[in-house]
């Protein structure tokens, strides 16, 4: 069955991740308060009020920096295409930025139901602050706290409301496999190969991978998941907290 798809978007470090993995109830992306750490784009289903819907995280979209920067850009775009719905996340503390108005003007283009959600709105005066957001002409903006669960009942409400009539609402079962091994050795190549397409970022540095991106795919009309996962080096090798939880993923996948 195909399940409704729902993009996650935003500039980096507003909380994305977090919102995914509140949104789903467990710690599948990783979290960290710098921008970057997310990079592919990944995926999970999540459910509300007996509505099953596929979910993607994204990386922190910007027209700024290098190749690394222009390849996540690449990955939330595609996010974006394959999206039903798509939730634009920002930060009330950072209040409207030039890259969140950027970011609008990219999703009017969609033609798709996109729902504008103000992040970090933890009390009254925050969610006070939201009025500044109708600016981005993205309709009415719904305060969230991600790390809190504020107001994230009432954003679930309007994603659903949003879903097109002709998904369906039940998923068949998948099979799960994960690409594991040391760092740079080419595992998200063969992840990309084995797909057909730039799934995964490449780059001839270390590292690339920070989290593990899970991606949905079908062979002779069996459904599979396959989750490329970040290097794997010896346990005193482990500097970044983002490697220790990347690490964790690919055991338990």
């Amino acid at each position: 069955m195909v399940l409704p798809v729902v993009a996650i978007v935003g500039q980096p470090n507003v909380g994305k991740s977090t919102l995914f993995n509140r949104i789903i109830n467990q710690r599948l992306a990783i979290v960290e308060d710098k921008p970057g750490v997310t990079r592919d784009r990944n995926y999970a289903q999540a459910e509300w009020m007996g509505h099953k819907f596929d979910l993607i995280d994204t990386g922190g979209i910007t027209w700024e920096g290098g190749k690394i920067e222009e390849e996540i850009r690449a990955q939330a775009e595609i996010a974006i295409e394959e999206a039903d719905v798509i939730v634009m996340l920002t930060n009330v503390v950072n209040h409207v930025t030039d890259l969140d108005e950027r970011i609008a003007h990219l999703l009017y283009r969609t033609k798709k139901p996109v729902i504008l959600a103000v992040n970090k709105a933890d009390n009254p005066e925050q969610r006070s602050d939201i009025y500044d957001f109708y600016s981005l002409g993205l309709g009415d903006p719904i305060p969230v706290s991600s790390s809190h669960g504020t107001g994230i009942g009432d954003l679930l409400d309007q994603i659903v409301n949003d879903f097109p009539d002709d998904k369906d609402t039940e998923a068949d079962d998948v099979i799960s496999f994960s690409v594991i091994g040391r760092p740079n050795v080419g595992k998200s190549s063969i992840v990309n190969k084995l797909l057909g397409e730039d799934r995964v970022i490449v780059a001839n540095e270390e590292g690339t991978t920070r989290d593990a991106v899970d991606t949905p795919f079908t062979h002779d009309g069996v459904k599979f998941k396959v989750v490329d996962t970040a290097g794997i080096r010896r346990r005193r090798k482990v500097y970044e907290k983002t490697e220790k939880y990347s690490v964790m993923r690919a055991m338990s996948a």
